[in-house]
C-alpha cells in the first residue's frame, strides 16, 4: 500500500514538474518573444522608445518632454521632478525621477507658485496681452514630470514670443503650430495636443520660414 502511494506521488510530482516547465516555456519564453517580434515589426518606433535622431545621433524621444527655457523655443508644462541625489533640488523634466508635486489645490505653496507663474507668463508672453486667459497646462505640473505635450491653446499663446525671438512671421509660426496639432487617439481617447519636442525640432528645421 505504501509503495503504491509512493509511486502515485512520484508520478504526480513528475507530471507537475512537466506542466510547470511547459507553462514556463510558453508564458516565459515563447509568448514574450512572439510579442517582442510583433512589436518590432508592427510598431518598431514605439517599441524602441519613439526616439528621434538628427545627423545620426539621438536627440530625444517623442514620449519624454525636455526642459526648454530659451525664448526661441516653445516651452512645455512646469515640472515637479527633483534630483535623485538631493530631493530638495529641483531638476525639471528629470526622466530618471518621475514625480508630481502631490500638492492639493488648497495648498498655499501651490497657490503662490501658480500666481507667480501667471505673473511671469504675462511679462514674457506677448500673446497674453490684453488680459488673455493663461492656459491651465502652462502653470500646472503633470503626474509624470515630463509630459511632452501641451494644449493647442498653450502653444498658440507662445507664438508671438517665438516669432520675435527668431525673427519669423507670427502667421507662419501659427500655421506651423496648427499643422502639428494631434487629435485624440482613434478620434475619442484623450485631448488634442501639440508635442513640444517635435514642434521645436520643426522650428529648427526651418518649417516656419
Amino acid at each position: 500500500m505504501a509503495t503504491a502511494t509512493a509511486i502515485r506521488t512520484s508520478r504526480e510530482v513528475v507530471t507537475a514538474l512537466r506542466l510547470t516547465l511547459v507553462l514556463a516555456a510558453i508564458t516565459g519564453l515563447a509568448y514574450p518573444l512572439a510579442m517582442t517580434g510583433i512589436a518590432q515589426v508592427a510598431f518598431h518606433d514605439q517599441a524602441n522608445g519613439s526616439l528621434v535622431s538628427r545627423n545620426g545621433s539621438v536627440v530625444g524621444s517623442q514620449l519624454i518632454g525636455q526642459n526648454f527655457t530659451d525664448a526661441r523655443y516653445f516651452h512645455g508644462r512646469p515640472s515637479a521632478t527633483v534630483s535623485e541625489v538631493d530631493a530638495t533640488k529641483a531638476l525639471p523634466y528629470n526622466a530618471q525621477n518621475s514625480a508630481g508635486s502631490n500638492l492639493a489645490p488648497s495648498n498655499q505653496a501651490l497657490i503662490d507658485r501658480i500666481k507667480k507663474q501667471i505673473a511671469d507668463l504675462r511679462k514674457s508672453e506677448p500673446g497674453l496681452a490684453g488680459g488673455a486667459l493663461v492656459p491651465v497646462d502652462l502653470v500646472t505640473t503633470d503626474f509624470s514630470g515630463f509630459d511632452p505635450d501641451i494644449s493647442e491653446a498653450a502653444a498658440l499663446v507662445q507664438v508671438q514670443r517665438v516669432a520675435q525671438a527668431r525673427g519669423l512671421d507670427p502667421a507662419a509660426v501659427r500655421r506651423l503650430v496648427e499643422s502639428t496639432v494631434e487629435g485624440p487617439s482613434l478620434g475619442v481617447f484623450g485631448e488634442s495636443h501639440v508635442n513640444v519636442f517635435k514642434l521645436n525640432l520643426a522650428l529648427d528645421d526651418g518649417a516656419a520660414h
